[in-house]
C-alpha cells in the first residue's frame, strides 16, 4: 500500500504539473485560453460560437456536454455547470465540477485539482483497505460455511475479493452513459498492465514453467472477452441478451475449472491407488504401527503441557476493555519491529481503519472465537444499516421523508438499536452465537456498499479532472485508474512469486481479469438498462479506444504463441519483452491522445 500511494502521487502530481505548466494561455487555468474580453470587461461568449463549438465536439464523437465548458470564459463556466445536466455528478457525494469552477475563483484551479488529487489517493486507500481486510476476510467465511471447494472459490468469491475495486470502478463508470470511456480504458489498460508488467516482473523475480492447460484455458477465455469486447465497441450498441452473455461467458468459464480440476484430481487419485496397490502389505503394517506410536506419545504429551500450563483462574476481560481493544488497529508487537516508514503510513491510515472497523464486521473461520466481539458486533448492528442506507445512491433514500416528516436513516437507527439490544442482552463475550455467519454476509453487504461509494467518488473525479485537463476518458482509465487498482495486485504478486509461488502469481494475473471484464461490462450495462434503455450505446473515444484493444490482443496473441513455444517457460528474456511491449504500448497511447498520431 505504501508503494501503490508513493507511485501514484508523485504521478499525478508531475502529470498535472507539466500539463499546466504547457497548456498554460490567456485564461489563467492553464487549460484552453479564454475568448478576448469585451470593452465592458466582462468574460462573454456569444450564441454562435458555443453552437458551433458544441457542434464541433459532436462531430469529432464526442457526446458530453460537458466537455465544452474549458471553451468557455471564466465567467460563464459557473453558470454553464450549473445548468448542463452532464455535468450533475448525481451519483457521488459531491459534485467536483461544481467546487472547480463555482467554489474557488479561476485563478486557484491548481489548487482545486491538488486538492482533489489528495482525496483521490485516499479514495484509493479506502478501496485497499476495504477490500484487502473486510471484503475478502468475509467472503472467506461464507465460502467456508458453504463449504465450496478451493476452485470454486477462487473463481467466484476470490475473484470477486482481489478484484472488487476494478469490479465496482467499472461497473460505476459504465452506469454512467458519459462515464463509459473510463471503464473501458481502466478495463482494457489493467488487462494490458497485469498481462505485461505484471507477469513480466514475475518472469524476471522468478523463472519457472507455467502449467500449460491452465494457461492456455485463461489466454483462450481472456481472448474471447476481449473480443467480444472489441465487436461491441465497434457496433457501439450492446443489447441485454449480449449484456447476460457476458456473465454466461463466466459461468462457462467456472464450468470449465471446476470440471478441468474434477478430471485432474481423478487422474491423480487414480495413479496413487494403483501404485499403493502395486506395493506390498507388509511394509505398510509395518510402517503403520511405527507411526501411531509417536502420533499416541506426541499427543500425551500435547495433553499434559496444556493442562499443567492451563491458568488457575480464568481471564475475563471487561466489555469496554473488548471494545477499545477490537477499535485498536495498531498491534504493539509488530509496531516494534516495523520501520518508521512504516509508522508513518499507519498513523496517516488510522483514521480510515478506525472508521471501517466501527461499521464493518469481520468474520474470522480460522480464529477459536470466529472474531466475536460482543460489544464491537452489536455496535456493528447501529452503524452498518446506517451506511447502506446512506451510500446507497448517494444517500438519496436514506434521507428520505416517509410522509414528508420522518427520515429514513432515523428508522433504520431505530431498527439498529433494537437488534443490537435483543443481541447484546442474549448473548456473551466468550462464546459466539449460533448466529455468528450471519455477521459475514452483513459485513460483505457493507464493505461493498463501502468500495461502491469510493468507487463513484474516483469516477466523478476522473472526469472532473479530464474536463479540467482536456484529457479524455480513455487515458484517464488506462493510466490513473488501471494504475491505481493494479499497483497493489502488482506488489503482491511479485512477493508471491519471490516467496517462491510463482505460478500461484501468473495465475491471479489472469484469473482476476478475466473477471473484471465479463462481470464489470455485463453489471454496468444491466444497471444502465435498468435506468434508461434497452440498447445501451457504447461510443468510442477515438483512436485511442482502438489503440487500447489492438494493443491487449496484440499482447494475448504473442501470449498463447510465443508461450507454447518456449516449452511454457517464462525467463527473464520473456519477462524483458513483456515490459518493453507496455512501455511502447504506453508511448503510442500518450502520442494518440494528444494529436501527434491520428487518422
Amino acid at each position: 500500500m505504501t508503494s501503490r500511494v508513493d507511485f501514484i502521487s508523485a504521478l499525478l502530481l508531475l502529470w498535472c504539473l507539466c500539463r499546466h505548466v504547457l497548456g498554460s494561455g490567456d485564461s489563467g487555468t492553464g487549460i484552453v485560453p479564454s475568448p478576448d474580453r469585451s470593452a465592458d470587461g466582462a468574460d462573454l461568449l456569444s450564441a454562435g460560437t458555443m453552437v458551433d463549438t458544441h457542434s464541433a465536439m459532436l462531430r469529432q464523437g464526442n457526446t458530453d456536454e460537458c466537455d465544452i465548458v474549458m471553451n468557455l470564459s471564466a465567467a460563464d463556466r459557473c453558470a454553464f455547470v450549473k445548468a448542463t445536466p452532464d455535468c450533475s455528478m448525481e451519483d457521488s457525494f459531491i459534485n467536483y465540477l461544481k467546487m472547480a469552477f463555482c467554489l474557488l475563483p479561476p485563478n486557484l484551479t491548481p489548487l482545486t485539482i491538488t486538492l482533489c488529487i489528495i482525496w483521490l489517493l485516499i479514495l484509493f486507500i479506502v478501496l485497499g483497505l476495504t477490500a484487502s481486510k473486510f471484503f475478502c476476510p468475509n467472503l472467506s467465511a461464507i465460502s467456508s460455511s458453504l463449504r465450496l471447494t478451493h476452485n470454486v472459490a477462487g473463481v467466484t468469491f476470490l475473484a470477486l475479493g482481489n478484484g472488487a475495486p476494478d469490479v465496482f470502478s467499472a461497473t460505476v463508470a459504465f452506469s454512467r452513459p458519459h462515464t463509459a470511456g473510463l471503464a473501458i480504458g481502466a478495463l482494457f489498460g489493467a488487462g494490458i498492465f497485469v498481462t505485461t508488467v505484471v507477469a513480466g516482473s514475475v518472469s524476471l523475480v522468478k523463472p519457472f514453467t507455467v502449467a500449460s492447460r491452465p494457461f492456455l484455458r485463461d489466454v483462450i477465455f481472456y481472448m474471447a472477452a476481449v473480443f467480444w469486447t472489441f465487436i461491441i465497441l465497434y457496433r457501439g450498441t450492446i443489447s441485454l441478451g449480449e449484456t447476460l452473455g457476458y456473465m454466461g461467458l463466466y459461468v462457462v468459464y467456472v464450468v470449465t475449472v471446476i470440471v478441468s480440476a474434477y478430471i485432474y484430481s481423478h487422474q491423480k487419485h487414480s495413479a496413487t491407488r494403483s501404485s499403493v496397490q502395486s506395493s506390498t502389505h507388509a511394509p505398510e503394517l509395518q510402517t503403520s504401527e511405527s507411526d501411531q506410536a509417536p502420533l499416541l506419545s506426541n499427543g500425551s504429551i500435547q495433553q499434559g503441557y496444556d493442562s499443567e500450563y492451563r491458568p488457575l483462574l480464568p481471564y475475563c476481560e471487561s466489555t469496554s476493555s473488548i471494545l477499545l481493544n477490537s477499535l485498536n488497529p495498531v498491534d504493539s508487537r509488530t509496531w516494534r519491529r516495523k520501520t518508521w516508514r512504516w509508522r508513518t503510513v499507519k498513523i496517516l491510515k488510522m483514521p480510515l481503519e478506525v472508521l471501517l472497523l466501527l461499521t464493518v464486521p469481520v468474520v474470522d473461520p480460522d480464529k477459536e472465537d470466529r472474531n466475536w466481539r460482543r460489544p464491537l458486533n452489536c455496535l456493528h448492528l447501529i452503524t452498518a444499516p446506517l451506511v447502506c442506507v446512506l451510500t446507497f445512491s448517494s444517500g438519496e433514500y436514506g434521507l428520505y421523508l416517509i410522509e414528508g416528516q420522518f427520515p429514513v436513516w432515523a428508522l433504520t437507527l431505530l431498527f439498529g438499536l433494537f437488534l443490537s439490544a435483543i443481541v447484546f442482552l442474549t448473548t456473551s463475550n466468550d462464546q459466539p452465537p449460533a448466529y455468528h455467519l450471519v455477521f459475514s454476509l452483513l459485513g460483505f453487504l457493507v464493505s461493498a456498499m463501502w468500495i461502491s461509494a469510493a468507487a463513484s467518488e474516483v469516477v466523478s473525479i476522473l472526469h472532473m479532472l479530464g474536463v479540467v485537463l482536456s484529457l479524455s476518458n480513455n487515458l484517464l482509465g488506462l493510466t490513473l485508474l488501471a494504475w491505481g487498482n493494479s499497483i497493489g495486485d502488482c506488489f503482491s504478486d511479485i512477493t508471491i512469486a519471490r516467496q517462491g509461488y510463482p505460478r500461484m502469481a501468473l495465475s491471479a494475473c489472469f484469473g482476476g481479469i478475466i473477471f473484471n471484464m465479463l462481470i464489470g461490462v455485463g453489471i454496468g450495462c444491466l444497471i444502465q438498462m435498468f435506468n434508461n434503455e434497452p440498447v445501451v450505446t457504447l461510443e468510442p473515444e477515438g483512436l485511442l479506444t482502438w489503440v487500447l484493444a489492438g494493443s491487449l490482443g496484440l499482447s494475448l496473441v504473442f501470449s498463447f504463441i510465443l508461450v507454447p513455444l518456449r516449452c511454457f517457460h517464462l525467463g527473464r528474456a520473456y519477462g524483458i519483452f513483456l515490459l518493453l511491449f507496455y512501455a511502447v504500448f504506453l508511448l503510442v497511447a500518450l502520442l494518440t491522445e494528444f494529436g501527434f498520431i491520428h487518422t
